[in-house]
Order: C-alpha cells, then structure tokens, then sequence
C-alpha cells in the first residue's frame, strides 16, 4: 500500500512538472524580462559600489568590481590588469587620496546600462563633492563593459569618457 501511494504521488508530481514545462511563450517572454531586469539591477550594483569605494578611500571595495583581467583606459594610460588597477586607485586617482574628503554619486539620469545575455555596459558620470564646502570639485566619466563571471557581474574593460550628460 505504501509502494502504491508513493508511486501515485510521484507520478503525480511528475505530471504536474511537466504541465508546467508547458508553458506559453508570454510566460517565457515574462521570465526573460524578470532576468533581464535582475541582471540591470546588479550591474547598478556595480555603479553604487564603485561610489561607496571612491567616498570611502576603500581600493579593496572598488577592486571587487573588477574582473582579474580587465583592462582601464585612463587618457592615454591603459591599466592591464587588477594589479595596475589597485595601483592607479592606491596612488593616482585623486578620489582616493587621504587629504581628500569626497562623496562620490551618480544622479540616475546621467546613467546608461545595457545587458545582453551574460554581458552587459554600464556608463556613468561621477560627480565628486567636496564635503566640507559641498562643492562639486570633479566630473568625470566612464564607460564600462561588464560580463557575468561565475555567478558576479564584474567589470572587464573601463574607458575614461568625458561626461557627456552632465548639466553641469
């Protein structure tokens, strides 16, 4: 009887997984779209941390972001891989020196991304803030191509762009 009952219940469960295989290209259509809009919301994630690391002087936050091959073009500088990266961030990048007291944002309307699959682009324009005179002190943008490794978005190349949506 036991046998029985959990044969019925399996067959059971069976069919009404594969009734559910079945489904309509509008209910694929949906799925695609929750996927979709899950993968811009964590590439924004991207864009808020690489703020958070800047207004925080944190290279280990802003170097999570990145794939371990990417590649900054900085002027006329390109950054080959995490180890330039963090140098540039430790050394150079005046967001992260010590005597400056920053808040880094984007305001959402100077923000483009786009994703495609596993991989996506995201661009940005940053602005600095003095903290003490509350004066923007920097504008800058960047442009970033992202891709999904091992379950992450991370960034894989970054070009320095001149901040073409500011209303600055």
């Amino acid at each position: 009887m036991k046998r029985t009952l959990l044969g019925v219940g399996l067959a059971t469960a069976v069919a009404a997984g594969l009734a559910g295989c079945g489904t309509s290209s509008a209910s694929t259509s949906e799925d695609a779209q929750v996927q979709k809009d899950a993968a811009l919301y964590q590439i924004d994630q991207i864009e808020q941390n690489f703020h958070q690391a800047a207004t925080e002087h944190n290279v280990n936050l802003m170097m999570s972001l990145f794939a371990p091959g990417a590649v900054f073009n900085i002027g006329t500088k390109t950054l080959d891989g995490t180890a330039q990266i963090r140098n540039f961030f430790q050394t150079q990048n005046k967001a992260f020196q010590p005597q400056n007291h920053w808040q880094a944002d984007t305001p959402t309307y100077r923000m483009r991304t786009t994703v495609d699959g596993d991989k996506g682009t995201l661009y940005f324009e940053c602005d600095y803030i003095d903290v003490q005179t509350k004066k923007v002190v920097a504008v800058v943008g960047v442009d970033h191509d992202v891709q999904k490794i091992n379950g992450k978005w991370l960034i894989v190349s970054s070009v320095e762009a001149s901040p073409t949506l500011s209303a600055y």
